[in-house]
């Protein structure tokens, strides 16, 4: 395959609490000190990347790459309700210049999972009020970033907390039915890293103890961006995104703005076609009068999910699965685009797409395949402007911590080493520049 077109983007992408290390304002650094956690580890200073961003933006510019998709954290910039630290904000300024110094363009994500403590104490992702806080501190961003930055993202997988509902429910269900679950691993449907059985286990314990991290009283009051949410609670994500993008095109009218959303390639067996609808529906339909203002829209995909008549059914037998637990299935990617594009009419990128794979020649195929995928909605004519591969290091998977790797950069966490794989330097052969 050639590389792509002069002026499409093929770059990698990271998310501040995976890759920076000592977030010690979010709420994912509280939850992962709790006794009864739901994380493996804790994720200390992470592979550095707060202090180390010079040399990773280096490696990718020197592969080739031309574009970089990373996430501020807003528990850095506003640590505390009102306080905000224009350090932090020239921390970042420095990332986008340094991506701009090596040839790069940079992409930022304003909000990967993690908050800032403060939110969840007042009601977190349930609460009204988040969207204004959130509007406050994107425009406080873009009021002093903007100018440097051409796009955008406000929220990453707007669509997660609806998927972790639908998880939660699932392994309830599975919990009850003991001789279906064990042949049966529902947390694979999820394309993020969460130990869904520790949760499920641990619950009663870590939501009293995550209740009383952040002063709350009710211990089912805990609502962090990675916890299932109420169809309130996904509205309130949706006017969020509005919210915001009407501030950042008030203050950087020239910016394109957009969102990312997870999308699983929905696979229905005879018989099971209405109730893939229904799923596509819930993934990405239901959200489309909510981008009907955006520039563009993040693609986000890593597997299948085939549905029968009740619903997800298990991996085929026999399937390769990935460290994540899901099928290893990179052709999805070109099936999510094409059915995306069909709705939404304007520019897509792919925001992220990966593997998680120890073995590093099957991180290779599955980019050939992915790329050769993305080629082919190109030369149709669909609007893909971009490629951004998950992840430019291994990293810290949520609540899996650092035990799956998808990087295209190995990382020695004992010295914090870097070491380039060779799909950074495949990937990199695929940019026209």
């Amino acid at each position: 395959m050639k590389p792509f077109a002069k002026g499409f983007l093929v770059g990698a992408s990271t998310a501040a609490h995976q890759v920076e290390g000592n977030n010690v304002h979010s709420d994912c650094w509280a939850l992962e000190r709790i006794p009864h956690t739901a994380y493996a580890e804790p994720s200390g200073e992470a592979v550095d990347h707060y202090r180390r961003y010079g040399e990773d933006i280096q490696l990718l510019a020197g592969a080739g790459l031309n574009a970089y998709r990373f996430s501020i954290e807003w528990a850095r910039i506003e640590p505390e309700e009102g306080k905000f630290i224009d350090a932090e904000v020239e921390h970042y300024r420095d990332m986008i210049r340094c991506c701009r110094a090596n040839g790069v363009e940079p992409m930022v994500t304003l909000h990967h999972f993690s908050s800032p403590a403060w939110v969840i104490s007042k009601g977190g992702w349930e609460w009204e009020g988040v969207v204004d806080c959130f509007t406050r501190y994107c425009r406080y961003v873009m009021e002093r970033l903007g100018g440097e930055l051409n796009y955008v993202c406000t929220i990453n997988e707007a669509n997660i907390r609806l998927q972790i509902a639908d998880i939660m429910k699932r392994y309830m269900l599975q919990a009850q039915q003991a001789q279906k679950a064990a042949a049966h691993n529902p947390e694979a449907a999820l394309q993020m890293g969460m130990n869904m059985k520790a949760l499920m286990e641990q619950q009663q314990l870590a939501a009293a103890e995550g209740a009383a991290a952040f002063g709350l009283a009710d211990p089912q009051g805990v609502h962090v961006f990675q916890s299932p949410c109420t169809p309130e609670g996904d509205a309130i994500i949706c006017r969020a995104h509005a919210v915001a993008r009407a501030a950042i095109r008030e203050v950087c009218p020239q910016v394109k703005v957009g969102l990312t959303l997870s999308f699983h390639d929905f696979q229905p067996q005879p018989g099971a076609e209405d109730v893939a609808e229904r799923e596509w529906d819930k993934e990405f339909r239901h959200y489309l009068p909510w981008l009907e203002g955006d520039d563009f829209l993040g693609v986000q995909n890593y597997t299948r999910s085939l549905i029968g008549p009740e619903g997800l059914l298990p991996t085929p037998e026999g399937a390769e699965l990935t460290q994540a637990g899901y099928e290893y299935y990179p052709e999805g990617l070109e099936h999510v685009i094409r059915r995306a594009a069909a709705e939404f009419k304007r520019d897509i990128f792919v925001t992220e797409n990966g593997v998680a794979t120890a073995g590093d020649s099957r991180r290779q195929a599955f980019i050939r395949t992915a790329l050769e995928g993305v080629a082919r909605c190109v030369a149709d004519g669909l609007p893909v402007k971009g490629y951004f591969h998950w992840s430019l290091l291994d990293n810290f998977e949520w609540q899996k911590g650092y035990a799956m790797t998808f990087g295209l950069i190995a990382v020695d966490r004992a010295t914090q080493a870097r070491i380039p794989k060779p799909s950074l330097a495949l990937l990199g052969g695929y940019c026209g520049h």
